[in-house]
């Protein structure tokens, strides 16, 4: 059978694009930010977020409880009923080329109910989001089995504002070994610019999970792969864009918006997040890695720390 995307309109307008050398119209140019921002608020999600301008952030990128009850941050009778307060509004918050993803499982077989699933049911019938992809995050070490078949991925949801979602996929392309790349050159069929970029990494991502004497640990216990946090943020936002993550946990999202010199939003609850957050900055210092320039602003006004943001990318270059 013929693969589906080869009569998709969308798919052969973006390529008659390329070919005549024409960007798309959701194409945005990064800004060159002489340091990024980062605000870090110990506050409820629901409450921040009522609190934040309209339009106001680019990539929402968030990891929240799955209610597997790991402890009482994680335990809700009625997950979907709690979930909504936060999902009713990622889309009022989200810019016109703003990105959503949401990370999550499907687990559940009982009448408890709450997983991604549930999320993703509300998000397309009760909200004007719209649904981009379901990317399967894969790994290989995981709990065993014996009445059902050992899970060995997670998912996330990809959600946008509107058509014009803003996407850069070269950022996130996985390069060609040598042989490889000399073999494709030959296939006339293939443009050899492409091949010269990499591969499309597709939505099964093999990053392997964090083990217990991992180095990248720093004490959460459902912290995420830096490398899979990257490439969302590479790939759904730019240089000088807002990343919010209101489930911020590890405080992993804003160590990779600080190296990818993005702007962060990181709301948690629990005031652990700037322990954690301080420890990823350690990690990277500690293996002689250099950090792109960046400020700290804990436990400011939303308003104050959007005006130093908004400062700060009119000194860009």
């Amino acid at each position: 059978m013929s693969n589906k995307s080869h009569f998709n309109s969308a798919h052969m307008t973006m390529n008659q694009l390329k070919k005549k050398g024409i960007v798309h119209s959701s194409a945005v140019a990064g800004i060159n930010v002489p340091y990024t921002v980062h605000g870090i608020f110990i506050r409820d999600a629901v409450d921040f977020l009522k609190a934040l301008p309209d339009s106001s952030v680019q990539l929402i990128l968030i990891d929240p409880p799955y209610n597997l009850d790991l402890d009482i941050w994680d335990s809700f009778h009625n997950y979907i009923d709690w979930a909504k307060g936060w999902l009713d509004e990622i889309y009022r918050v989200l810019s016109d080329s703003g990105n959503c993803v949401i990370f999550g499982g499907f687990q559940y077989q009982d009448l408890k109910k709450g997983d991604l699933l549930e999320i993703l049911h509300y998000t397309r019938h009760k909200t004007p989001l719209r649904f981009v992809n379901l990317v399967i995050w894969y790994y290989k070490n995981g709990m065993s089995a014996h009445r059902f078949f050992a899970n060995r991925h997670e998912e996330a949801v990809w959600l946008s504002k509107t058509n014009k979602y803003y996407f850069d996929l070269d950022s996130v392309r996985v390069p060609f070994d040598d042989a490889t790349k000399e073999l494709y050159k030959k296939d006339k069929r293939l443009n050899p610019e492409s091949v010269n970029k990499g591969k499309n990494p597709t939505n099964v991502w093999e990053i392997g999970r964090l083990n217990g004497n991992s180095k990248e640990r720093v004490g959460h216990p459902t912290q995420k792969p830096v490398e899979l946090i990257r490439r969302f943020v590479r790939a759904l936002s730019f240089e000088g864009s807002i990343v919010l993550d209101f489930f911020a946990g590890s405080g992993t999202t804003g160590r990779v918006c600080i190296e990818e010199r993005r702007h962060s939003l990181l709301v948690d609850s629990d005031s652990k997040l700037c322990d954690y957050l301080g420890k990823h900055i350690r990690q990277i210092e500690s293996s002689n890695l250099s950090l792109p320039k960046y400020r700290l602003i804990k436990d400011a006004q939303i308003d104050t720390v959007l005006k130093e943001i908004t400062l700060v990318n009119r000194q860009s270059s």
